[in-house]
C-alpha cells in the first residue's frame, strides 16, 4: 500500500494499494505510448486518458479486476492507430498540419492503398491524354479557352472516387463542367476582344469550387468542410508548386545532357513531357495532399508567418505610393491589374492562416498581424475603387473594368467584415470563431461571381 495526494484542487490523500499502483504504471505505459503518436496533442490525449478511465470504471463495476478492466478498456478504445485517424477526422481544425497516415497493418488496407495509387495514375493519364489531344486538335485560342475543362473534371472525379459519392451527387457535380463547356464553346466570341479572355481566366475559378463540392463529399452546407477545402486549396498549391520545381529542374538537366551528346530533345519535351507532366501533377498533388506528407504540411503554414509580415510591408509602400501620385485617375491601367493580383494573394494569406489556426486559442502577435493586413488590404482596395470609378466616369464602362470593378466589391466587403472580426478578436470581444465562419460562409460568393463573369458578361458586352 501506499499514500498518494488527490487530484489537483482537492485536498487530503488516498490510499493507494498495490493493484491500484499496477494499474495506474499501465495507463502511464499506455498514455506515454499515445502521446509518441504526434497526430495526437497533450489535450487529446487528456481525453482520451479520461475516457479510458471510465471504461474501467464501469468494468470494475461488473466485477473485473483492475489489469482485466484496462486490458478490455485498451482494446474497446481500438489501436493507437485508429485513434489518431478519428482525432484527425473530428478535429481536422486543429490537426490538420500534423496528420499522419499510419500504414494499416491488414491486407485490405494494403489493397486499397494500391487501388487508389492505380486510380490516381490511371486519372492522371487520362488528364493528360486530354490535354495532349486538345493541344493537338484545336487552335491556340480555343485550347486556351477550353484548358480547365481539361483536367479539373479528372480531379472531381477523383474526389467522387474517394468520397464514395453517390449517383445523384455525382450527376449533379457533372452539370457545372458540362455548363461551362457549352458556355465557353457555344458563345459567338470574338478573338480579339475581350470577353473571351475574362471567359477563359473565370472558368477554372468556378470550375475549381466545383472541384470543391466533390471535395466536401456532400456536405456542402458545413462550414467544417468549406475550410477543409480551404486547407486543400493551400496545400494542394504548395504539392503543385514543389512538383513543378522538382520537374523544371529535371527537365532542364535532361535537354542539356542531350544537348551535349549533340541531340535534340526540344521537341519530345514540349510534345509529350510538358502536357503529361503539367496536367498528371494537378492529379498526383491532390493525391499527395491527401495522404498527408508532414514535411510539406508543416512548411505551408510557417510559409504563411513568413510572408504575411513582407506583405504588410509591401502594402504599406504601396498604400504610401498611391498617395504621393495626387490623383487616382493617372494610375496606369497594368497597375490595376497587379494591384488586383496582390489583393487576391493576401485574400490567400488570410484564409490559409485562419485555416491554420485553433479557434480556441487566445489572441496572439500573428493575430495582430493578420488585422494589420487586412486594414491594409483594405485601404488599398478603396483606393482601388477610387481610381475605377474615376476611370470609369471619364472612359466609359468596358467588360475588363466591369470584372475589375465587381471582384473589388466582392473583396471589399470581405475584408471590411473580417477587419472587423479581426478587430473584436484581438480585443477579446468575441472568439476566433467568429471569423472563420464568416470567412467559409463567404467563401461561395468568389465562386458566384466567377461563374457570373463566365455566364453573363461576354452577352451582356456583345462578345466583344
Amino acid at each position: 500500500m501506499a499514500l498518494r495526494p488527490v487530484a489537483a484542487g482537492a485536498s487530503g490523500w488516498l490510499v493507494v494499494t498495490d493493484t491500484d499502483a499496477v494499474l495506474e504504471s499501465q495507463i502511464g505505459q499506455w498514455r506515454g505510448y499515445v502521446e509518441r503518436h504526434h497526430a495526437i496533442s497533450a489535450a487529446d490525449a487528456d481525453e482520451m486518458e479520461d475516457h479510458l478511465r471510465d471504461q474501467i470504471s464501469d468494468l470494475s463495476a461488473l466485477g473485473l479486476q483492475a489489469d482485466e478492466a484496462f486490458l478490455v478498456a485498451v482494446k474497446r478504445m481500438g489501436s493507437v492507430d485508429t485513434i489518431s485517424r478519428e482525432f484527425a477526422r473530428e478535429h481536422s481544425d486543429r490537426l490538420w498540419k500534423q496528420l499522419v497516415l499510419v500504414p494499416a497493418a491488414s491486407d485490405r488496407a494494403d489493397r486499397g492503398s494500391r487501388r487508389e495509387l492505380f486510380v490516381v495514375l490511371a486519372l492522371a493519364v487520362a488528364a493528360a491524354i486530354a490535354v495532349k489531344v486538345g493541344w493537338a486538335v484545336l487552335h491556340d485560342d480555343l485550347f486556351a479557352r477550353n484548358a480547365s475543362l481539361f483536367v479539373l473534371p479528372f480531379l472531381a472525379g477523383y474526389f467522387t472516387w474517394k468520397r464514395r459519392l453517390n449517383p445523384r451527387v455525382a450527376a449533379v457535380l457533372v452539370v457545372p463542367f458540362v455548363l461551362a463547356a457549352v458556355l465557353l464553346n457555344a458563345f459567338p466570341f470574338d478573338p480579339r476582344g475581350s470577353t473571351v479572355v475574362i471567359a477563359s481566366i473565370h472558368a477554372p475559378i468556378a470550375l475549381w469550387f466545383a472541384v470543391g463540392l466533390a471535395y466536401v463529399g456532400g456536405e456542402w452546407r458545413s462550414d467544417r468542410r468549406r475550410m477543409d477545402f480551404v486547407r486543400f486549396t493551400g496545400e494542394w498549391f504548395v504539392y503543385l508548386t514543389l512538383l513543378a520545381l522538382g520537374g523544371g529542374v529535371l527537365t532542364g538537366l535532361t535537354v542539356g545532357a542531350f544537348t551535349a551528346l549533340g541531340l535534340d530533345a526540344n521537341g519530345a519535351i514540349e510534345d509529350w513531357v510538358l502536357p503529361f507532366g503539367a496536367a498528371g501533377a494537378v492529379i498526383v498533388a491532390a493525391w499527395l495532399v491527401e495522404a498527408k506528407q508532414n514535411v510539406v504540411e508543416n512548411i505551408a503554414p510557417v510559409l504563411t508567418r513568413v510572408f504575411t509580415p513582407i506583405t504588410i510591408l509591401m502594402l504599406a509602400v504601396l498604400v504610401g505610393g498611391f498617395a504621393t501620385t495626387g490623383s487616382v485617375i493617372d494610375v496606369d491601367r497594368s497597375l490595376l491589374i497587379l494591384m488586383d493580383l496582390i489583393l487576391v494573394v493576401v485574400l490567400g494569406l488570410l484564409l490559409y492562416a485562419i485555416s491554420a489556426r485553433d479557434p480556441h486559442l487566445p489572441p496572439d502577435m500573428f493575430d495582430r498581424l493578420q488585422l494589420v493586413l487586412v486594414v491594409l488590404a483594405l485601404v488599398l482596395d478603396a483606393l482601388m475603387l477610387a481610381a475605377m470609378l474615376s476611370r470609369i466616369a471619364e472612359f466609359g464602362m468596358t467588360a475588363n473594368k466591369a470584372a475589375a470593378l465587381g471582384l473589388n466589391l466582392v473583396l471589399l466587403v470581405n475584408l471590411g467584415w473580417a477587419a472587423w472580426l479581426g478587430f473584436g478578436f484581438v480585443r477579446a470581444r468575441h472568439g476566433f470563431s467568429a471569423t472563420e465562419r464568416w470567412q467559409t460562409r463567404y467563401l461561395p460568393v468568389f465562386g458566384a461571381w466567377a461563374a457570373l463573369v463566365v455566364g453573363l458578361f461576354p452577352p451582356v458586352f456583345d462578345f466583344a
